[in-house]
């Protein structure tokens, strides 16, 4: 009997991917409207049923702004609903593998953050998954918690769909240029998370702690947006001008400087980071399907 992989979350971005792929164990995929993570007894429930081997979060709350003003539901998806996995992956015996974020740390180095790099979230969200990640050192010692930036894909809602919405709309689009980072496809994070399960199922020796991954090179989303009107094709007409992060006031603040350190993962895992334009192309060719 093949080994069992509950992915929660499926509906997002990562999620849709991982429900999406191909592999040699079962996999069971819930969306938020078959589990609702926030509600320990159905958390309980749904263990018992699938009795996973191995459990792959992907749900959170990522509205940034919006959690601002509504923390209390950020801090139930980010913190509290990650607890309630953890533990019931602690009393099955299943590791936890759990996507954290960028927005955990300031934005305030000059370098790439490392895994080792103090914490300093600048808002709700960034405190939320902090404190989620938290939670599961304390609860779980099997466990994985992968950090990634500025997610991608043809599903949900993301910068590249927006600046392909956009793009189609206006003539003229103004780029945040002085905030830095690396944008990652939802599709190579899957690739990243299953690999690990994979390795645990086999039975391989896990490293379990904190990883960091992201598509590289760091690129500005000025840079990033010139790269998806080109790639797409049909932007001739449009002018792409860059800002600054003060011309273009949002309610959360986002950090300067959102650049991983990638070598841990690699070091540990042997998996290297892929480039973000290579993504990309596969993304844009999905969306024209």
């Amino acid at each position: 009997m093949s080994a069992s992989i509950l992915v929660v979350g499926a509906g997002g971005q990562v999620g849709s991917e991982l429900a999406a792929a191909t592999t040699s164990h079962r996999l069971s995929a819930l969306t938020r409207a078959e589990l609702d993570i926030t509600d320990v007894d159905a958390v309980t429930q749904a263990f018992a049923i699938h009795q996973p081997d191995i459990v792959i979060n992907a749900a959170a709350y990522t509205a940034v702004d919006k959690a601002e003003q509504d923390s209390a539901a950020a801090y139930a998806l980010n913190c509290d609903a990650v607890g309630y996995l953890a533990r019931a992956c602690q009393a099955a015996g299943a590791p936890l593998l759990h996507i954290s974020t960028d927005y955990v740390f300031s934005g305030n180095k000059l370098a790439a953050y490392s895994e080792d790099d103090a914490i300093d979230p600048l808002g709700v969200y960034g405190a939320s998954k902090a404190a989620g990640e938290a939670v599961l050192r304390d609860v779980l010692e099997a466990h994985i918690i992968l950090r990634t930036s500025w997610v991608f894909s043809a599903t949900g809602n993301n910068f590249v769909k927006t600046m392909l919405r956009l793009g189609k709309e206006r003539d003229q689009l103004g780029i945040v240029s002085d905030q830095e980072g690396c944008p990652t496809s939802a599709a190579s994070i899957a690739d990243v998370l299953l690999d690990i399960a994979d390795r645990y199922l086999k039975s391989e020796t896990v490293n379990w702690g904190t990883y960091h991954y992201c598509n590289q090179p760091e690129t500005t989303w000025f840079d990033f947006a010139r790269a998806i009107f080109e790639q797409a094709g049909g932007f001739d007409n449009l002018t792409v001008k860059p800002i600054n992060t003060s011309d273009y006031p949002t309610l959360a603040k986002r950090p300067q400087n959102s650049v991983l350190d990638c070598r841990k993962l690699t070091a540990n895992f042997s998996i290297k980071q892929v480039p973000w334009k290579e993504e990309l192309g596969k993304v844009l060719s999905h969306l024209e399907d």
